[in-house]
């Protein structure tokens, strides 16, 4: 081979290495890099841009005009301030005010604020996902839509906006209700749902990652005070709402026919409301009704804590020490779960039944300073305040994970996260919903979710449980709305048994169960309707 041959093969070989540094060094287009790490990354492009352009002098002048027109695209994005910024932007801080943003959906309508109306095809997507495991909610929709039982109703709701909500809000609409809404957890918000429920022209005010000033603006916002709409039923979860309208919107209450509350923390409000005789309207407890009790904070919360925990930090559960703070109905789950992946599980207990009942699962019960230096996992869920104290953190090892599965955000003493100049600790964030607080000796541990409710902050919940709930929310809403005058008083009540029956009946086909029917005879034997109620009020489940 002659010596020109070996030049023109060396030749070759150069340019396809230089094609090859060309192809490699050259970026994606922008339809194909994820937008948030656009936003993220946008303050140091130019930066970048640079640094890119003089280590590499000799670029095609092909390539450098596809640069200029990403970059002039990402340079549009940078300072986009429109609602469709995404969630890491507010978790960062970077996002725009939405309270002060122009919302508007596709028929003009403005009365909301969500984050991104954009985007609410997506959440119309979720909401009929939801659809497909709520069976039970639908069928009450399609019995009841004919003879609207909520006509003339207003009703104001605070409560989690995820995907099944808006099957009950919608629900609700269908049956005859105005409704406004608000998020009764800054962090549980879908906003896609929430976009999806404007769109709808449901007046809703909501979005992931609410600062304190925020959820209580948009509570205001949802009590339609600055738009003469005053309510006359309120659905309430954790009691934010009702507290609210209590201290700034007393005489909301003369027209107020009821007050339905399905949470632990807001139940315990209304009872306190009820011994100081501050209470002027009725109010339903749904959180101590069965299908409550016995299928949400049992079922869901089984399902739903595996998947939180491993979302936030990959961990493996297999050997891990666990210590769970309470026994009711919501702990039951949680420990559930946790011995099944594998893990050691304790359980702390101030109830002697609840304990026994532990005892007599096979878990150990113990103080919480009796196992606090050895555990991998702190997992709360007795509904009290201060249940984990700063003493707590401190004893815990390096690396312990700690969390909430209980409804109030008061259970993890975490002050220090609201006035960090005056504690010692540091707290990073690693990623949404899970901090990592640094004490000064280096020793770190992982809280998730700032102590707030954990598995509706950080994961899904079973659609199919929560349907048996949003159905005994609608139930009890249509309950004191039709019920003839004087035959609730200013009191707290449980939802009729009949109606805990008729909420597990409609959930039935959904399995293809089929109910025995008694006989006269045993009907009379047993002293019982043949349509029920099947059990007196004191049965325990």
């Amino acid at each position: 081979m002659s010596t020109s041959e070996f030049d023109n093969d060396d030749a070759e070989i150069r340019s396809d290495h230089e094609k090859a540094e060309v192809r490699r060094s050259r970026r994606p287009s922008v339809q194909f890099i994820d937008k948030n790490l656009i936003r993220r990354r946008s303050g140091g492009l130019e930066k970048q841009q640079t640094i890119t352009q003089s280590q590499q002098p000799t670029r095609l002048a092909s390539i450098d005009s596809h640069d200029e027109v990403e970059a002039a695209e990402v340079e549009e994005h940078k300072h986009d301030s429109t609602a469709s910024d995404t969630d890491s932007d507010a978790e960062d801080g970077a996002g725009p005010n939405i309270r002060e943003m122009q919302h508007k959906n596709s028929t003009n309508f403005n009365d909301f604020a969500v984050r991104r109306i954009k985007h609410a095809q997506y959440g119309r997507r979720e909401i009929e996902i939801a659809e497909q495991e709520m069976p039970g909610l639908m069928a009450l929709r399609r019995r009841a839509e004919s003879d609207k039982p909520l006509q003339g109703a207003k009703i104001v709701g605070c409560t989690h906006i995820t995907a099944q909500t808006a099957v009950l809000i919608e629900t609700l609409v269908r049956l005859g209700a105005q409704v406004r809404w608000c998020a009764c957890n800054i962090f549980s918000t879908q906003n896609e749902v929430a976009a999806a429920l404007a769109e709808e022209s449901i007046s809703i005010f909501a979005w992931k990652g609410e600062t304190d000033d925020d959820f209580w603006w948009c509570i205001k916002k949802a009590i339609g005070g600055d738009q003469g709409w005053q309510p006359n039923m309120i659905l309430d979860d954790g009691g934010d709402l009702t507290h609210y309208c209590h201290k700034h919107y007393s005489t909301l209450f003369s027209t107020i026919k009821g007050i339905v509350e399905e949470s632990v923390t807001g139940v315990h409000r209304l009872y306190q409301m009820c011994r100081t005789q501050t209470l002027t309207v009725p109010a339903m407890n749904v959180n101590d009704s069965v299908t409550k009790t016995k299928f949400d904070n049992l079922y869901l919360c089984r399902e739903s804590i595996i998947d939180a925990i491993k979302r936030c930090t990959d961990i493996m559960f297999g050997g891990k020490q666990v210590v769970v703070c309470g026994y009711g109905e919501v702990g039951k789950g949680c420990c559930s779960a946790l011995r099944g992946m594998g893990c050691f599980v304790y359980v702390t207990e101030i109830d002697p039944i609840c304990a026994l009942q532990a005892c007599m699962e096979g878990y150990k019960v113990v103080r919480l300073e009796e196992v606090i230096k050895q555990v991998d996992i702190v997992v709360t869920a007795s509904g009290s305040k201060n249940t984990i104290t700063r003493e707590s953190l401190d004893k815990l090892k390096n690396g312990a994970i700690i969390c909430n599965m209980g409804h109030s955000n008061t259970e993890i003493d975490v002050s220090f996260l609201r006035d960090s100049s005056s504690s010692d600790l540091q707290v990073e964030r690693v990623r949404t919903n899970v901090d990592h607080v640094i004490w000064p000796t280096g020793k770190r541990i992982v809280l998730i979710a700032e102590g707030r409710i954990m598995n509706l902050c950080c994961s899904s919940v079973p659609s199919f449980v929560v349907s048996i709930t949003a159905a005994t929310q609608a139930l009890a809403l249509i309950e004191l709305y039709t019920a003839p005058p004087n035959r609730y008083k200013c009191d707290v009540y449980l939802l009729p048994k009949k109606m805990d029956e008729y909420v597990a009946s409609l959930h039935l086909p959904a399995f293809d169960a089929h109910l025995t029917e008694l006989s006269d005879e045993q009907c009379k034997y047993l002293g019982i309707n043949k349509a029920g109620p099947f059990k007196p009020n004191y049965y325990r489940y």
